[in-house]
């Protein structure tokens, strides 16, 4: 098979039409740019130059072999160029699992700022909670994480990402929805859409402790996993419910926001999570050009 060497010597003779130009172009001299031509004709089998004493002319063959030289030639530098950017993290693939409250609350942001800083890397997302989260790092299924404390998981490091509040949100008919502000004491003997204890058990024990710090028992009315699902029931009318300031962005007809004081102002906490063990030039890129090096809130 014929050598990108060989191909580089038949372009240059075929576009200058001159050996002596093409050599000088090569920055070699005539005799060996001849040998190249040479054995290249030999390889593919047909005369691609026509070579007299006063002029130098592409065969028929020459003149359909030109754009396939070309193409090849053109191939080869771009998949060497595309190598050399993959150990940079310039080019790429990162599987990103995400909570379907982060998507809201962060992942707009990081995708904006990945598409700025890193146009070549791709981004795969998989939304699942967080435990399956963690399964996933453990086992390379997914490069970075989104998820809620706690992670404390062998072999996984994580660090917060963003501190939000919680808002009220109210059916739109509920009369607690004609005042500006809200406190937890409000919530007392209230009914109460409230996060699964087992798929949403981060946000079921924070609700736990936001209600059980002031004394306050809802009267919880359903147990769900997502926020959007949560919405839905508000806007059903059968209860109220906590959410992250987040959740703002879904607005959902037929339900209102109200800020609420808690102890802590902004309790609801969003981790990246990683293997520090992860060889992907693409994740370290991403953690060090996308991620915020501060928390957002």
């Amino acid at each position: 098979m014929f050598s990108l060497n060989r191909l580089t010597c038949f372009i240059a003779v075929a576009e200058e039409l001159h050996f002596g130009r093409a050599a000088e172009r090569l920055h070699m001299t005539q005799p060996p740019l001849s040998r190249q031509i040479q054995q290249l004709e030999n390889e593919v089998g047909v005369q691609l130059i026509d070579r007299t004493s006063r002029s130098v002319t592409l065969t028929a063959a020459g003149v359909a072999f030109l754009p396939d030289a070309r193409r090849i030639v053109h191939l080869a530098e771009g998949a060497v160029l595309t190598v050399r950017r993959v150990p940079t993290g310039d080019l790429g693939t990162v599987t990103v699992g995400f909570t379907g409250a982060s998507a809201h609350a962060v992942l707009p942001q990081l995708l904006e700022k990945a598409r700025e800083e890193l146009p070549d890397v791709k981004i795969v997302l998989r939304e699942m909670v967080s435990a399956v989260q963690m399964e996933s790092l453990a086992i390379g299924d997914i490069d970075l994480g989104l998820a809620r404390p706690p992670l404390n998981r062998p072999g996984i490091a994580s660090r917060p990402v963003l501190h939000e509040s919680f808002v009220a949100a109210l059916p739109a008919a509920h009369p607690l929805a004609q005042q500006e502000k809200l406190t937890i004491e409000e919530f007392d003997d209230q009914a109460i859409v409230m996060y699964s204890p087992v798929d949403a058990r981060y946000f079921h024990e924070l609700l736990i402790s936001t209600f059980t710090v002031v004394g306050v028992t809802p009267r919880y009315v359903q147990y769900v996993t997502q926020v959007h699902t949560m919405l839905v029931l508000v806007r059903s009318g059968i209860g109220m419910a906590l959410v992250p300031e987040s959740a703002r962005t879904m607005q959902p007809e037929g339900v209102v926001f109200r800020p609420i004081d808690t102890t802590p102002k902004r309790p609801v906490e969003l981790h990246a999570a990683w293997r520090p063990d992860n060889d992907n030039p693409a994740l370290h890129r991403f953690m060090s050009d996308v991620l915020p090096t501060r928390e957002w809130s």
